[in-house]
């Protein structure tokens, strides 16, 4: 069995900079990244649809660590792509991946405090074991073997291609046919302008219209900056810095002020719509933020929308026809290509089983400490992003500070750290967001408390303070040694100076 002192799960966006995060901070530990894929890179390589792209700038998206120099602030996926990769070449990551390699199972034993992790060389099907002090689960929160596609009545009549976006094939020629996109959410908002830039005609087919907000892909200030010959970080500092900001205030506006929020949103659409098209398509039931905001760079769905090239169907499916849809008022949408941007498949932990001693885990059971580790779950942290601002501002969080845990434990002798939540109220689901493939999980995900350090608060400037600036002796967190646990007993508590 081979003995790590960090095993890193996952080796996209999160799990490389996990990696340069232990390297800076824990130098002395050896770490292995294991990655069930075949490339680096995560999200940003599985999906290869038309006009893949991030939704959150990549000032914030970016790693705190490495600027991002290109001009283009919402960037397109294989840039992004590109930007991991080169990371990971740039700090020596790249032989600490194990292709190929998926995790079935972790196992704490606390007779040894250490995790024995099952994984699969997927190549020729071995399975093996791998001891570690710490484990730091970087793989996402969906499943990456398929997406969510609801049930649609006589799907097989259609005579037409039907693809998720998700498995998108390399060699599918859209060129002068007309393509159906079922959705509204941010997927469905790329695919639309980027489709019609070929096709004959693209229809977004939604059961109910989504929040969309035009911004610039380029940001002018730091074009400005650039132009004036300031160091490439400091420019990258103080753009992080505003979008952090930016997206704070924003949010919180639409937290106190949502019927403000949403005449502000929905009169910049009228005004880059036009006034032919109906608003009811871009008007939604809810408050701003309570779903994730669609970002449209450059106004492209909505240049695409004046000049005809795509339109907007609001309506349900009724069920697929042999010549498209028929929907729920009679109309039937010709198409010959139909996508299903319907959504993602939440999946913890890749779909691996956890497990203390042989006892199963139930996530959905255990509140989240700090966002960042699991209740009675030892020596483990679970990176999980922001829902209304970038992923990799809460990823960086949480591997700093899972680093400066490894770290004190170190300087105190402690082997085994646990978050006890002892009397603490629930307070909820820690997502705060209504999204449809959040609500579908809501039985997988972890729950908040409702008292620090177990209330989340969805906030960079909030969190940086709770996890980089507040000791680690809080009350919640148990240190003990598992000499006590192979004797049979409870650890004594002992607490961090």
């Amino acid at each position: 069995m081979e003995h790590l002192d960090v095993l890193v799960i996952g080796a996209g966006l999160s799990g490389i900079g996990t990696a340069v995060h232990l390297q800076e901070k824990c130098p002395d530990k050896r770490y292995a990244i294991v990655e069930m894929r075949e490339a680096i890179g995560g999200t940003w390589d599985l999906f290869r649809y038309p006009g893949i792209r991030s939704d959150s700038d990549m000032y914030t998206l970016g790693y705190h660590f490495k600027p991002w120099t290109n001009p283009k602030a919402i960037a397109d996926g294989p840039d992004i792509l590109a930007y991991i990769r080169e990371t990971a070449a740039e700090y020596g990551v790249e032989e600490k991946i194990r292709y190929r390699h998926k995790v079935l199972g972790l196992d704490w034993s606390a007779e040894e405090g250490r995790w024995h992790v099952t994984v699969e060389r997927l190549d020729d099907g071995e399975r093996l074991t791998i001891s570690s002090r710490y484990v730091m689960c970087c793989a996402g929160y969906y499943n990456y073997d398929q997406g969510h596609t609801p049930h649609f009545e006589r799907r097989d009549d259609f005579e037409g291609t039907i693809i998720h976006p998700q498995r998108w094939p390399e060699d599918l020629d859209y060129r002068d046919k007309t393509v159906v996109v079922i959705g509204s959410g941010a997927t469905a908002v790329t695919l639309v302008p980027a489709l019609a830039e070929q096709a004959e005609h693209v229809v977004m087919l939604q059961r109910s219209p989504t929040y969309m907000a035009s911004i610039p892909r380029a940001d002018r200030i730091t074009g400005f900056l650039r132009d004036r010959g300031l160091p490439e970080r400091v420019i990258y500092a103080l753009a992080r810095a505003h979008k952090v900001l930016y997206g704070i205030t924003t949010f919180g506006l639409s937290r106190r002020f949502p019927e403000f929020v949403r005449s502000q949103l929905l009169r910049e659409v009228k005004r880059a719509v036009g006034e032919d098209i109906d608003m009811d398509h871009f008007s939604p039931r809810y408050d701003p933020w309570d779903e994730r905001l669609c970002a449209v760079p450059d106004g492209d769905m909505f240049e695409a929308l004046r000049d005809g090239r795509a339109s907007v169907v609001t309506e349900h499916v009724d069920r697929f026809v042999p010549e498209g849809l028929r929907l729920a008022s009679g109309e039937v949408l010709k198409a010959d290509i139909i996508v299903t941007a319907t959504g993602l498949e939440l999946k913890i932990l890749g779909g691996a089983e956890l497990t203390l001693d042989g006892e199963p885990v139930t996530i959905a059971d255990k509140f989240y400490y700090r966002g960042a580790m699991l209740e009675d779950v030892p020596n483990m942290a679970l990176v999980f992003g922001y829902t209304n601002s970038s992923w990799t501002l809460k990823a960086d969080l949480i591997a700093d500070f899972f680093c400066r845990l490894i770290q004190r434990m170190d300087v105190k002798g402690y082997e085994v750290c646990t978050p006890r939540a002892k009397g603490v109220a629930d307070g909820g689901p820690f997502l705060n967001l209504s999204s449809g493939y959040i609500r579908r999980a809501a039985h997988l995900l972890p729950r908040q408390g409702a008292v620090r350090p177990w209330k989340l608060y969805q906030n960079y400037i909030i969190d940086y303070t709770l996890m980089k600036l507040l000791p680690l002796d809080d009350g919640a967190l148990v240190f003990t040694n598992p000499e006590r646990s192979a004797k049979g007993r409870q650890g004594v508590a002992r607490s961090a100076a």
